[in-house]
């Protein structure tokens, strides 16, 4: 007896549709500052003072916290455009940094005293360092080094319309002045050889400002 062929079956299950990913949700946007439960002054110094302090940060994050508490630095990029307004003279300084271990090229700056305002302390130090005076002041730019255990804001200020006078360093300073073509400032920008933190961000801001003039 000849054996019956069968035929395949199709299959009648619906194919299964495709699990979507889930659908991301957007972060939480954090806001607030940290309400600080105990704090105790770990060290104190004539320029800057160290605090341990137990905070509950923005996320309920808790958490122990060093910080070197200043009152702020006061940073003047100084220019001179009436030799050459098209490359700009930059007022620059070198001095010894033992933190460092070497001698920096820098910007004009100096820490702001308790209560003193942002332009009386910038006049205050381009002089006490170099002699300048200058007839026009502005702001420039505000930032942190180093946000991360450090409370010190640097506030960089343009000095223009600048007279020679007299300096009165402190009596632990030794600074050498340069004023320097803004063009040559940001060749030694590019090849290494200033590496300050404020200087790098007051000269290279300035310089993208004044090329977009």
């Amino acid at each position: 007896m000849a054996k019956t062929k069968k035929t395949p079956t199709k299959n009648t299950t619906p194919d299964a549709k495709p699990t979507e990913p889930p659908v991301k949700k957007a972060p939480k946007k954090l806001t607030g500052k940290a309400k600080v439960l105990s704090s105790k002054t770990s060290y104190k110094g004539p320029v800057f003072w160290v605090t341990t302090d137990r905070v509950v940060e923005p996320g309920n994050v808790i958490a122990m916290r060093d910080v070197v508490r200043h009152n702020g630095s006061v940073v003047v990029l100084a220019v001179d455009t009436a030799t050459n307004a098209a490359d700009p003279g930059i007022l620059l300084i070198r001095q010894y940094r033992h933190a460092a271990e070497g001698f920096l090229l820098e910007l004009p700056a100096g820490r702001i005293e308790p209560g003193e305002k942002l332009i009386p302390a910038g006049k205050r130090e381009l002089i006490e360092e170099t002699g300048y005076r200058a007839k026009r002041w502005s702001k420039h730019v505000r930032y942190f080094a180093s946000p991360g255990f450090v409370s010190e804001a640097m506030n960089i200020l343009i000095a223009e319309d600048l007279t020679l006078g007299e300096a009165t360093p402190e009596e632990d300073e030794r600074i050498e002045l340069f004023m320097t073509p803004l063009s040559k400032v940001l060749s030694m920008i590019h090849a290494g050889k200033i590496q300050d933190g404020k200087t790098l961000i007051g000269v290279l801001f300035y310089a993208s400002m004044h090329t977009a003039k």
